[in-house]
């Protein structure tokens, strides 16, 4: 196990590589001048020559890239030129925002889930099971902006269940004024893991399993809970972390819609402005986020599949 898991570490290792290439190169080719956008577009070229100089911008490029690659390698991400801080503290502040973002949608999803594709795939062709799709259809096909929009409208105003907006400075107030964002993106993911939950469930009960526990009058329910969704349980914890991604990409565009201070939100705002440092360092640590999650997610598989090891 120990060494499956080392050969599953080594592969990581060129994706991290080329998540902080591509994001050096991206920004660096990008046009304009982070210099000239920092001082406005009245300073004198000379003191715009003088930053650039500062910044190790008048290097060629791939000196640039081994001086960056020198940083991180010593845990310095640099400093923001929007923000006059360094990024590592924005990142202490910023970072676990998102990530109980992500881990929240990421439960939601599953509560959400597995009762629809419980019910789904023990009726297959029932009205409950036509519902499901109908939910899916509208669900997966809406925006995830809209969705947001249309659940602040709704839980946000009308009802006033939660805030609209905002992250206040209690515990207990930013925890609910994260449900509705969570809500949010975990809809635009629970589509892609009820088709997925369903579809192991409607094969766990063809199974000879299956069959066999009918025959020795076990009842419906512990069969369902027993049998089929633990063994479809594998799949869902497959699709959920091959979603992860999607969950974190959402959080980008949710955070923006709910006035959420996370990553999300500092990532765009470098990208308006240039930053260089800021949009690195933050395409990193997603990249980062994403292979560390990976990892758990096959370590979990592996853990309750033993065949996925053996491949």
């Amino acid at each position: 196990m120990l060494r499956w898991f080392a050969r599953r570490l080594l592969l990581a290792i060129p994706v991290v590589w080329g998540v902080v290439t591509i994001s050096f190169f991206m920004m660096h080719l990008a046009p304009g001048d982070p210099a000239r956008t920092a001082l406005g577009e009245k300073a004198s070229n000379a003191s715009v020559a003088a930053l650039r100089h500062q910044w190790g911008l008048d290097q060629s490029m791939p000196l640039q890239y081994l001086n960056y690659l020198k940083q991180l390698v010593h845990g310095d991400l640099g400093t923001s030129v929007y923000y006059h801080a360094p990024i590592t503290s924005l990142m202490a502040q910023r970072l676990p925002v998102t990530i109980i973002l992500v881990v929240l949608s990421a439960i939601l999803t599953m509560l959400i889930s597995v009762p629809l594709a419980s019910r789904s795939a023990t009726h297959p062709n029932g009205i409950a099971a036509v519902a499901v799709r109908l939910f899916n259809a509208v669900v997966q096909g809406a925006p995830t902006f809209f969705i947001g929009a249309m659940l602040i409208l709704f839980l946000g105003v009308r009802i006033a269940i939660f805030p609209a907006g905002g992250y206040p400075a209690d515990i207990g107030g930013r925890a609910w004024a994260l449900v509705l964002p969570a809500l949010t993106i975990a809809l635009g993911t629970v589509p892609i893991m009820v088709r997925g939950l369903r579809a192991a469930m409607i094969e766990s009960y063809g199974s000879e399993y299956v069959a066999f526990a009918r025959s020795k009058g076990l009842p419906e329910r512990p069969i369902r809970y027993g049998y089929v969704l633990r063994n479809a349980g594998i799949s869902g914890v497959s699709i959920l972390g091959i979603q992860v991604g999607a969950l974190a990409s959402g959080a980008l565009v949710i955070e923006q819609v709910f006035a959420i201070p996370g990553m999300g939100s500092m990532l765009m705002t470098g990208i308006l402005n240039r930053d260089y440092a800021l949009v690195q360092a933050c395409t990193l640590v997603f990249g980062l986020l994403v292979v560390v999650v990976y990892l758990g997610t096959d370590l979990a598989y592996a853990r309750l599949d033993p065949r996925a090891r053996l491949s």
